[in-house]
């Protein structure tokens, strides 16, 4: 990317996104079995897939599945499929490989995909919270493992969306190293593959009532570095409903779905805090039926097979 834009070129996928522009975003929410939502969506049409699975470690109801990796490798098919060329998917997931913590962890899915997939590892990032449990007969955790795949080497990155600002202090004391670059040294610096962001406490104004659910810091920094205003990211395990409210508020089209029919509900609260602080920066829709045709993806499926048929 850099030697592009060195010599005055841009990446193929940089290119897509300045086609796509923003403006009036549709958002799918859909009650169902995640393998159900995923056969319907075309295949190519989905720029970013944020999965937060159950972990099979028997927190829930719905986190309790027998032969969980034969289970996860069914949709991680459909993932691959429905990914764009320039597609990115992002997996969480942790490491506990113990005896009762079942067989859902990110090994596990990755391993699966060293075998099935052939996309490719872009980055393992860690997400290091400074709040968790304690321990007393290991090192209390205070980190979870995000897997980031993508589809093709021609995947999309946007840097500059997510650079972590310098203070002026620290900026000029930057600037003073003539290897680094003053121009990007301007816009912040990279976040690095370990990203210090705290896990939400039960009383934080955030928390909508779902037991899992990510801080919204966390999920617009993926969202904004590994898509684009006006394209579709898709989050077949929904959980809360946060990935729906950041595709909102950063212009992008969503997809989500989950099993648990107060994914609604839980959206509901998201908007309602959406609105409370700083409103969408353009309108939005909601499709919540069957039929769900207005949406961009399914628009783009049915222009490429009336072009099949010209």
């Amino acid at each position: 990317m850099n030697r592009l834009r060195k010599g005055g070129r841009a990446h193929s996928s940089a290119r897509a996104a300045a086609a796509a522009g923003a403006g009036a975003t549709s958002h799918i929410v859909a009650i169902g079995d995640c393998l159900e939502t995923l056969r319907k969506i075309p295949s190519g049409s989905i720029q970013l897939v944020i999965c937060d699975p159950p972990y099979n470690i028997n927190v829930a109801a719905w986190d309790e599945l027998a032969h969980y990796v034969d289970w996860a490798g069914q949709w991680l098919r459909e993932v691959e499929r429905v990914l764009s060329p320039s597609g990115n998917f992002v997996l969480f997931g942790g490491l506990q490989y113990q005896g009762e913590a079942g067989s859902g962890d990110l090994l596990s899915l990755m391993g699966w995909m060293r075998q099935h997939s052939r996309m490719g590892l872009a980055n393992l990032i860690i997400w290091n919270y400074p709040n968790g449990m304690s321990a007393q007969r290991f090192f209390a955790n205070r980190h979870e493992e995000i897997a980031w795949f993508a589809k093709t080497p021609k995947y999309y990155f946007d840097l500059d969306a997510v650079r972590t600002r310098l203070d002026p202090e620290k900026l000029a004391i930057y600037k003073r190293d003539k290897r680094l670059n003053p121009d990007n040294l301007d816009k912040g610096i990279n976040p690095t593959n370990v990203w210090k962001i705290p896990r939400l406490n039960g009383n934080s104004k955030e928390r909508v009532g779902h037991p899992t659910q990510k801080p919204k810091e966390l999920i617009e920094r993926i969202v904004r570095a590994l898509s684009y205003p006006g394209s579709t990211v898709l989050d077949f395990f929904a959980g809360s409903g946060v990935t729906a409210r950041v595709a909102i508020e950063t212009q992008r089209h969503s997809i989500s779905s989950d099993a648990d029919k107060t994914l609604k509900t839980y959206l509901g609260r998201h908007l309602a805090q959406a609105v409370a602080g700083k409103p969408p920066p353009a309108g939005y829709a909601l499709i919540e039926g069957q039929d769900w045709s207005a949406h961009p993806v399914f628009h783009a499926a049915a222009s490429a097979r009336q072009a099949i048929q010209i």
